[in-house]
């Protein structure tokens, strides 16, 4: 999206100022936390009735705010509030609900449940805005089922192909596809999902920061400059199975072996000096036969390397192909290589920031602005919309894990900011064309 937008001159505020209510915020996140609980944990899969189920919660949630309700094909939700011009495009913001398997309560839901109470505080400050404003909940965030994230997003951007949704398989074999419909939704109307051109003014999320650079610097918020691009592929290693006591070491062809040096080796690449920003991860390994007295005769790798730096994130990728394959070569271990995803690095206009950074002041808000080495819905919604993060602090960093924790003190910090901006965004946007 370009950087190029005209802005008016700031507009007068309104004569009753909104304000969030943290306690309202509070007891949201302890009941959604509650949806697909695991002990400490949540478990809230891309397309499963748990992650259905937040999504009605949701929807119940939002109708209570005054918003009309609306689901697409592919499960996304959607809550508008209009505007006094109904000409103008929505201004959207929102995250999502589903969650890692496992997982925390907060990663997601903060977003959702921070753009829920925007709606809610401008609806008892009687505030009227003149675009529409749309609360979107995207399904199917977290890559943690099919290996491919953003899909609810990805739809709604053109992203996501046709192909996708029969290449795409969880550690069952359930296709996308079959996923998609075994909740009562229609993979078949994914032309109907996309959005159309003149669709969002912009777009804002906010998110954990699941990292502790905030936490560490005392900082209120952090506003998201670039988001890390993604290349995700899955290596198959193929040895043989054989006794593992009568067989002697020089003759055995272990696929596990080739992929401990092959894991080993993709650390050293990413923690090359040169490369800061670059990091990768095997985080996820399938051994077979998978029993203690044989040699494993087969290994599945899902690979993840990620970077601000496209040129650096694709070297890396390559690079970890390579030497997959010099390693299999020297152990006799055959590589087979499947790509999952790729998909560059965004970077987010500094226009839509910067009315980010104003709200900040005037809430007395510290922020730095910062990089997002994790994915998210917003950066796919750049691609076609213009779009901005709000990160809050992480306690420890934890996420994606039962200890993740967000202060509700912080998460009403980031909401009112989110609030001060969607105004922000509503009154300075220049009303020719957006």
């Amino acid at each position: 999206m370009t950087d190029q937008i005209e802005l008016a001159a700031p507009a007068e505020r309104p004569a009753v100022e909104p304000r969030v209510n943290a306690a309202r915020i509070a007891a949201d996140l302890q009941q959604f936390g509650e949806l697909g609980a695991t002990g400490a944990g949540v478990t809230r899969l891309a397309y499963t009735p748990a992650e259905r189920q937040a999504h009605d919660l949701m929807a119940r949630r939002m109708r209570d705010a005054g918003l009309t309700v609306s689901v697409d094909a592919f499960g996304n939700s959607y809550g508008l509030r209009p505007g006094t011009d109904p000409s103008l495009p929505a201004i959207g913001f929102g995250s999502h609900l589903d969650t890692v398997p496992n997982g925390g309560r907060f990663d997601g839901a903060v977003g959702t449940l921070g753009a829920l109470e925007v709606m809610r505080a401008l609806q008892d400050a009687g505030v009227e805005t003149r675009h529409p404003l749309l609360l979107v909940v995207f399904a199917a965030e977290e890559g943690a089922r099919f290996g491919a994230p953003c899909l609810g997003s990805k739809a709604i951007t053109g992203i996501l192909s046709e192909r996708d949704l029969d290449r795409l398989k969880d550690a069952n074999g359930v296709t996308l596809r079959s996923a998609i419909a075994s909740v009562g939704l229609d993979p078949g109307a994914l032309a109907t999902v996309r959005w159309p051109p003149r669709y969002l003014a912009a777009f804002l999320e906010m998110h954990i920061e699941q990292a502790r650079v905030l936490e560490t610097e005392g900082k209120g918020v952090g506003l998201i400059d670039f988001v890390a691009g993604s290349t995700r592929f899955r290596l198959t290693l193929s040895g043989r199975a054989d006794h593992s006591g009568a067989t002697p070491m020089r003759l055995r062809q272990d696929a596990l072996a080739a992929a401990a040096e092959i894991v080993l080796g993709l650390e050293a690449l990413a923690r090359d000096p040169r490369r800061r920003s670059t990091v990768a991860t095997v985080g996820r390994l399938e051994l077979s036969p998978n029993s203690i007295t044989t040699v494993p005769a087969r290994a599945v790798l899902g690979i993840d390397v990620r970077d601000v730096d496209s040129d650096r994130q694709r070297e890396v990728a390559r690079q970890a192909v390579d030497l997959a394959r010099r390693v299999g070569e020297r152990r006799r271990v055959g590589v087979e290589v499947e790509l999952i995803t790729d998909n560059s690095p965004v970077v987010l206009p500094v226009w839509l920031r910067q009315l980010l950074g104003e709200a900040c002041h005037e809430l007395d808000v510290e922020f730095r602005v910062m990089n997002s080495g994790a994915g998210h819905d917003a950066a796919y919604v750049s691609t076609q919309y213009p779009a901005a993060m709000i990160f809050v602090p992480s306690r420890e960093g934890i996420s994606h894990s039962p200890e993740e924790w967000t202060s509700v003190a912080d998460v009403a910090r980031g909401a009112e900011v989110m609030l001060r901006s969607v105004l922000h965004v509503d009154r300075r946007l220049s009303t020719a064309g957006t």
